[in-house]
């Protein structure tokens, strides 16, 4: 399913990369060069995107299409009148080549994992995956990223656009939004490992140490989950714009492309993309104070990347900045005149509490893996993971003058971002006056922590050296124990079948009759007798919540009687009405319980002695009826 989907996935990202790249000095490797325009490339979407969406031009798979191959064909045709072979565009079975088809098929191994796994329960997982859903599928059918004036997504608008920008341009070729969202979310993460292999090669300016840490990190149980969100994109875009950050040392102009990756991150997702602008100025800083200058370039990429994602923040996101800061993240908010420091004021905002998973962590969460946990964010390292990164802290102590040279500069630099995600992590822990969103540190804490592995292991290679150990036998000893204490727990937690459908559904049987809407051919039009929607079109249905007949249909619907339901339905092509218990809760809240009930009750009557419908499919949580 969605084969042509893929293949077009792949055009947008490389087209746009090679596009933007055109200018640049990139690798001599033909892998890297090519698989990193992939990274740059979905970068270059989002912002395509959101300038396309500035000027009113609709968001058609066509227009990305054209205009991720125009450049790419005119350069083609061009050097295609040169009398000499471009040597670049050859590939070659080389050491560096060994290492990168070595990170495909960790790559591959990722990807059947993660897939696979969210591929073994029909439904979307958890709660926040059906709100992307129908932030999909309002972008695949408006193509647009602008609101209607009486309906709200939850991911768009101020919502920083990206993730449902890309998923529902895809889903315009698939008649699956379901698989869209499971299959290209897989992907994403796993092309993030590919990305982080090439950024960390430039990093530590070591391909061994860089594929060592791509197997830690695409192993390593807090490194992401299947589970749908915007973060699946934006981590991964951090890789891209590091990559071409520490390429600036090879090409001036790597910055302007970086910046491009930059602005990509900040416009996809706000907390993640708040956390990686700290990574970055710890970068920026450390780098600058270990080389002793100013590194304008880097700072030119953060103000460029920042500038583009002004395009959409100044016009869209100011208002949710400023009513998330007031809001909070967790009970303590800010009361409107309240006139507090700016200290407190932050305390406020970002308690420490912050985030739905965030706890107190003890020992045990970080030093053993289980093979189940979190399903947004799982937590550990695994033993094996622990051992290395002590050995890694013991060379920082041992060998501090060499840990801290401009050759190696990537040391402190990471062991920066690991003390601060740590912290972020542990805001409950070591109940610290501020947290934000702690729990989804975890994520960017695999990133050091993946990178302090190699170092961990150089250091107990040099070891066994002394002892006179076989380097051969060291490796084949840690990567068992790596898989049996990291890898293992998370191929298991990400594969396990029973992952929950969110904390939305009234009871197992409501789920059963939502699920029997997939036997209906996918966008079937059904009509939800309730005011959310988002259920029935993750099923692959379609239900227009967003259209303005509908929600004044809703404003009274508890007054429609049967004929006027049954007009209405048929007037605007609704093929099946579903009544659950969903249904009621909402209602209920909106109308009160006892009406929403009598009304329920009083029109289901009514409509099992009707001839207008006919009963499709019921379970004791769910009544589907066909509109006839």
């Amino acid at each position: 399913m969605g084969m042509a989907t893929i293949v077009l996935f792949f055009v947008y990202t490389w087209g746009l990369g090679f596009t933007v790249t055109s200018f640049i000095k990139n690798s001599e490797n033909f892998l890297e060069r090519n698989l990193m325009r992939i990274g740059i490339g979905a970068g270059v979407f989002i912002i395509l995107g959101v300038l396309l969406n500035l000027f009113r031009i609709p968001l058609d798979w066509k227009v990305f299409f054209v205009l991720s191959l125009a450049y790419p064909i005119y350069s083609f045709l061009k050097k295609r009148k040169s009398e000499e072979p471009n040597q670049k565009s050859r590939f070659r079975l080389t050491k560096s080549n060994i290492g990168i088809l070595i990170v495909l098929f960790i790559f591959l191994i990722s990807l059947y994992m993660y897939a696979g796994g969210a591929f073994k329960y029909p439904y979307l997982e958890d709660d926040d995956p059906w709100a992307y859903a129908i932030s999909t599928k309002y972008v695949a059918i408006e193509k647009t990223l602008n609101e209607p004036a009486n309906f709200h997504f939850k991911f768009i608008d101020p919502y920083p656009p990206s993730y449902s920008l890309i998923m529902g341009v895809l889903h315009q070729t698939t008649s699956s939004l379901m698989w869209t969202l499971k299959f290209f979310n897989a992907l994403i993460i796993s092309l993030g490992i590919i990305f982080f292999y090439f950024f960390a090669k430039e990093f530590t300016k070591s391909r061994n140490k860089a594929l060592f840490s791509t197997f830690v990190l695409a192993i390593i149980p807090c490194f992401f989950t299947h589970f749908i969100w915007a973060l699946s994109l934006s981590v991964p875009l951090f890789f891209v714009s590091m990559y071409y950050l520490e390429r600036i040392r090879y090409d001036k102009k790597s910055m302007y492309v970086a910046g491009l990756a930059i602005a990509g991150v900040f416009l996809t997702q706000p907390s993640m993309a708040l956390k990686i602008a700290l990574l970055f100025g710890v970068y920026f800083v450390i780098k600058g104070l270990i080389y002793r200058q100013f590194l304008k370039q880097i700072f030119y990429s953060y103000v460029f990347g920042s500038l583009i994602s002004l395009l959409w923040w100044f016009s869209n996101g100011l208002d949710m900045v400023l009513r998330g800061a007031r809001a909070g993240g967790g009970k303590n908010t800010l009361v409107a005149g309240e006139s507090l420091s700016i200290i407190n004021y932050i305390q406020r905002a970002f308690p420490p509490s912050s985030g739905t998973a965030t706890k107190a962590y003890s020992f045990s969460d970080f030093f053993v893996a289980k093979p189940y946990g979190g399903i947004n964010v799982h937590v550990g390292f695994g033993i094996f993971i622990s051992l290395l990164l002590i050995l890694a802290l013991v060379y920082i102590i041992v060998k501090y003058k060499q840990a801290f040279q401009k050759k190696k500069v990537w040391i402190p630099i990471a062991l920066a971002w690991f003390i601060l995600m740590f912290l972020n992590i542990n805001s409950l822990t070591f109940n610290l006056p501020v947290g934000f969103f702690s729990f989804r540190s975890w994520l960017l804490l695999a990133i050091p922590a993946a990178l302090f592995s190699s170092l961990g292991f150089w250091f107990l290679l040099g070891i066994g050296k002394k002892c006179k150990i076989s380097g051969l036998m060291i490796l084949i000893i840690v990567v068992v124990g790596l898989i049996a204490t990291a890898g293992y727990q998370k191929y298991k937690h990400n594969t396990l079948p029973t992952w929950p459908p969110g904390v939305s559904w009234t009871s197992a049987e409501e789920l059963q009759g939502y699920l029997w809407l997939k036997t209906l051919p996918p966008d079937t039009n059904v009509f939800v007798y309730s005011t959310i929607d988002q259920f029935a079109v993750g099923m692959d249905k379609y239900s227009c919540a967003w259209c303005d007949n509908v929600i004044e249909f809703r404003k009274t619907i508890l007054d429609k009687d049967l004929d006027q339901l049954h007009s209405f339905l048929k007037s605007n092509n609704y093929k099946y009405v579903v009544f659950s218990g969903m249904g009621y809760m909402h209602l209920g809240e909106e109308f009160g319980e006892n009406k929403t009930k009598e009304s329920i009750d009083a029109l289901l009557s009514d409509i099992s002695n009707s001839t207008d419908f006919r009963l499709a499919h019921q379970t004791q949580g769910a009544a589907i009826f066909e509109v006839l």
